[in-house]
């Protein structure tokens, strides 16, 4: 389903799990952009950005806006929220034997996570973590990274960075490192690791999950949300009465 733009995939849970396998089993390579509000703004702005988003094996519709977009228009969506798609795909894997690799987060938090990880799934394989600098790798790291993933015979790659960042380092990467699917997850790795707490259901559920990580980072969340989200709602409702226009010729 085309958001201003953006393809993002028109999925449920359970269909994104399912397409996930069928690459794994595969053999394939691909990644996953997880996009809400946030991500589709940030296309508008960045065409490479956008080119990317659109290449990707999925993009799925992590905010509520977008599934209510894609329902509007009569597809069967629903959400595939970061966090909990990383949960079923690691509760999926945990008696299948894929390997997983931890990129991102600041210091210690890779390290929280994946112990949260073994706690909840005992059986699961974290073959490694890297935590990168806040800046692009260099040389030596890059070769580095590339070593340890090598030697860990990654399956999945979970990248947690900030958007745009960690899609164009997976865009730049999936088909170097040696590695099936890479994910980039965002604050999946803080909210799964404890670091940060998720918002309430009913929050997530009525489209207010902005709001709640809002109050709880405003510094420096508060332009994605008071900038990007007004401007989400007016190119939405511009795109609607122009395919409504179209319809209607």
């Amino acid at each position: 389903m085309n958001i201003l733009g953006v393809g993002v995939s028109a999925l449920t849970m359970e269909s994104a799990l399912q397409q996930s396998v069928a690459l794994l089993q595969r053999g394939d390579r691909g990644y996953v952009c997880v996009t809400g509000v946030h991500g589709i703004i940030e296309a508008q702005k960045d065409e490479a950005f956008r080119r990317l988003l659109n290449k990707s094996f999925m993009t799925t519709p992590d905010g509520m806006p977008t599934v209510w977009l894609g329902r509007l228009r009569g597809f069967q969506v629903s959400r595939v929220y970061g966090p909990e798609y990383m949960l079923a795909v690691c509760e999926m894997s945990a008696n299948t034997g894929y390997r997983h690799f931890l990129y991102g987060g600041r210091p210690n938090v890779a390290e929280e996570l994946r112990t949260e990880l073994v706690r909840r799934f005992p059986s699961i394989i974290i073959a490694g973590i890297y935590t990168p600098p806040f800046r692009p790798l260099d040389e030596k790291e890059e070769a580095e990274l590339r070593a340890h993933v090598e030697a860990a015979s990654v399956d999945i790659f979970w990248c947690g960075l900030s958007t745009p960042k960690q899609e164009k380092f997976i865009a730049a990467h999936y088909e170097t490192l040696p590695v099936k699917l890479m994910v980039g997850v965002g604050a999946a790795f803080d909210l799964l690791s404890g670091n940060l707490r998720d918002a309430p259901k009913w929050m997530k559920v009525s489209g207010l999950q902005w709001f709640y990580r809002l109050i709880q980072e405003p510094r420096r969340l508060w332009r994605r949300y008071m900038v990007n989200n007004p401007v989400f709602v007016w190119l939405t409702m511009l795109q609607l009465l122009r395919l409504r226009r179209y319809r209607l010729e």
